[in-house]
């Protein structure tokens, strides 16, 4: 199964599980999406897939609808991303994205949270050289080799395209996901992403074991417990 399977199992785990901060989240992502582009979903591709995405998840529609109005100026909310990296115990290491108003207050949290396991943040690119940046969507199988010939005649250069016995997952750079996405649901028009996913993904594992791997589990979930933090990376195998 390889990358395919790693990751489709490592979303499940990811961070944002509780629906409070799912739906925090999803509406930072959202105000981003929308302030970056005209903030109406029908002439901002990329506002129309996370606003999907977020349908997808049950968001509910008025949390969509707040975040696109403070795109448009209607409240005082001015949200960035903002990406630390941070060496673990071990070998580990963790990449960690936050969507966040108050840059101060979150890398202050961010801090605390290594401190407390005596592990500290890295400089930019410290630790991303060893992650690929990835975008991956994965669906039952149907219409294989369509799709991956009109990915070819669109020109877009894949990473990975793996056609198992239940889905297909395709591995692209993160600049073309929408042209992909095109191409998928102009072939399948009711087509239902078991994942989809732009990260960071760690080009080796690292195994840990008894106190490193009590630290780091205590790390996780002290960076998962901050509101700013949407997303944490990691090299850590914890099959």
């Amino acid at each position: 199964m390889g990358r395919a399977y790693e990751v489709r199992k490592a979303s499940i785990q990811k961070t944002g599980a509780i629906k409070a901060k799912l739906y925090s989240n999803f509406a930072k992502e959202i105000y981003l999406a929308a302030k970056r582009g005209v903030p109406e979903i029908e002439s901002n591709v990329a506002l129309k897939r996370i606003v999907e995405k977020a349908k997808k998840q049950q968001v509910p529609s008025d949390i969509i609808n707040r975040a696109i109005d403070k795109a448009k100026g209607v409240g005082a909310e001015d949200y960035k991303e903002v990406i630390y990296e941070g060496f673990g115990p071990g070998a580990s290491t963790l990449i960690i994205k936050t969507l966040t108003d108050n840059v101060n207050r979150t890398v202050g949290f961010i801090r605390a949270a290594f401190n407390k396991v005596n592990k500290s943040l890295g400089v930019t690119n410290s630790v991303a050289y060893n992650y690929d940046h990835l975008a991956i969507i994965s669906f039952k199988k149907q219409k294989a080799d369509e799709i991956f010939e009109a990915l070819l005649n669109e020109g877009i250069e894949l990473v990975d395209f793996e056609d198992d016995d239940e889905y297909i997952t395709i591995t692209a750079n993160p600049s073309d996901i929408h042209k992909v996405k095109d191409v998928i649901e102009k072939l399948i028009p009711d087509v239902d992403y078991d994942l989809d996913e732009v990260g960071m993904y760690a080009k080796d594992k690292v195994k840990l074991e008894g106190e490193d791997l009590e630290l780091f589990q205590r790390l996780y979930n002290l960076l998962d417990e901050i509101d700013d933090v949407s997303e944490i990376y990691h090299n850590v195998d914890l099959d």
